[in-house]
């Protein structure tokens, strides 16, 4: 799987860490950065993984800021895109299952590292449920 990582410089050490975790399980990492701890405006980032998602280009992206907050915001902006915020295990297997999210956000001065990894491994094992749910994203795609 293709995931695609976008990062402001709050959540730059869980983006690296995120990505070497995600190519020892065997995923290929496109980094639309930042590449450093030094201050950036997130949607300089977060949108072009946002879209890389939306295009194809991507299967699923992960974007990482001090709350997670901004960079969900601006990931939602691009169409095609459900970006959850996480900030659990379960909530990140029901933005799977019941919202069949193909962007999380994760704020990395909310919760530990170990925990940020959990949550990644969660979401990429978990499956859309389907059924009632597809009619309530086809309304968030339509933007209803």
């Amino acid at each position: 799987m293709k995931i695609a990582l976008g990062t402001d410089h709050a959540g730059f050490n869980y983006k690296e860490a995120v990505k070497e975790h995600l190519q020892k399980l065997g995923h290929e990492v496109q980094d639309f950065g930042t590449f450093s701890e030094e201050s950036v405006d997130y949607p300089t980032f977060v949108r072009p993984a946002a879209e890389s998602v939306a295009d194809g280009s991507c299967d699923l992206g992960v974007v990482f800021g001090g709350s997670g907050n901004g960079e969900a915001m601006a990931a939602n902006k691009v169409k095609g895109v459900r970006c959850a915020l996480c900030w659990s295990e379960e909530t990140a297997r029901l933005a799977k299952e019941h919202n069949n999210a193909n962007v999380l956000s994760i704020g990395q001065r909310q919760i530990s590292q170990e925990l940020a990894l959990n949550i990644i491994d969660t979401w990429l094992n978990a499956d859309f449920e389907g059924d009632r749910h597809i009619r309530r994203i086809e309304m968030l795609d339509k933007n209803i």
